[in-house]
């Protein structure tokens, strides 16, 4: 059995993930800002070394859509290296981070490109985005104060399990690297504005949803399906799936 370092630990992923890991036998080290055993703080590096010494597999699940993820893991990185036990760094990525021109996608992959030029042993698995993402997406924007909600036009999303993504992690967080593996998608394509209907009728909020256009060269990545991986689509669990279980 490994000790193995989680950020992120108590995130959408990172819980998950972390309950399969010590349900294998692993010791499993979570780290959070308020965690009473490993408290780190990604951003300036604090508890960092405390964290991984000892560690031979770190899985990088913290992000931050507002910022600083390359940061993060430029602390993260150097720990690893200081550590002189850390074989493998595990990192979960986005497919389309290479070809969709949006900030949070745009850092994502330059930590992708740190990491395989950190001379540390890596491993990197993109995925397509959660089904927990259309969710909150559509939440927010059913808060605004216009009716139908509105959605944008065209774009085409392949939600996954967060599950089966933690499953997936679990089986890559070993001792050994493996690089970039093939990316994770969800069984299904289907338009965001049809998801979003569903999801608005599932949780009793049979609201007219609207598709609409908007400009600038991110959503032409998406709709161009920079976010789609239909040749790796493994996953199970598909959004009617995760309906019918949030009911």
């Amino acid at each position: 059995m490994s000790t193995i370092l989680v950020t992120g630990g108590t995130g959408t992923l990172g819980s998950p993930l972390v309950a399969r890991l010590r349900a294998a036998g692993h010791e499993v080290r979570a780290l959070s800002r308020h965690s009473q055993d490993h408290p780190v703080d990604l951003m300036d590096g604090r508890g960092l070394d405390a964290a991984t010494a000892g560690a031979e597999v770190v899985v990088h699940c913290a992000t931050n859509p507002r910022g600083g993820d390359d940061v993060a893991a430029g602390h993260l990185i150097e720990a690893a290296r200081r550590s002189g036990t850390v074989t493998n760094t595990v990192y979960v990525s986005i497919v389309g981070v290479d070809v969709i021109p949006l900030r949070y996608y745009e850092v994502k992959h330059q930590v992708e490109r740190m990491l395989l030029e950190s001379g540390l042993g890596v491993t990197i698995l993109r995925t397509t985005q959660f089904h927990d993402l259309v969710a909150m997406v559509t939440d927010t924007v059913a808060k605004l104060p216009v009716l139908p909600v509105p959605l944008p036009k065209g774009v085409r999303v392949q939600p996954v399990a967060v599950t089966e993504v933690a499953d997936r992690m679990a089986e890559l967080a070993v001792p050994t690297p493996a690089g970039r593996v093939p990316d994770m998608g969800g069984p299904e394509v289907h338009a965001l504005v049809e998801l979003g209907r569903a999801y608005l009728e599932a949780t009793g909020r049979g609201r007219r949803v609207f598709a609409l256009p908007l400009a600038g060269k991110a959503y032409a990545a998406f709709r161009r399906g920079g976010n789609l991986t239909p040749q790796n689509a493994v996953g199970k669990v598909t959004f009617a799936d995760f309906l019918a279980e949030r009911a």
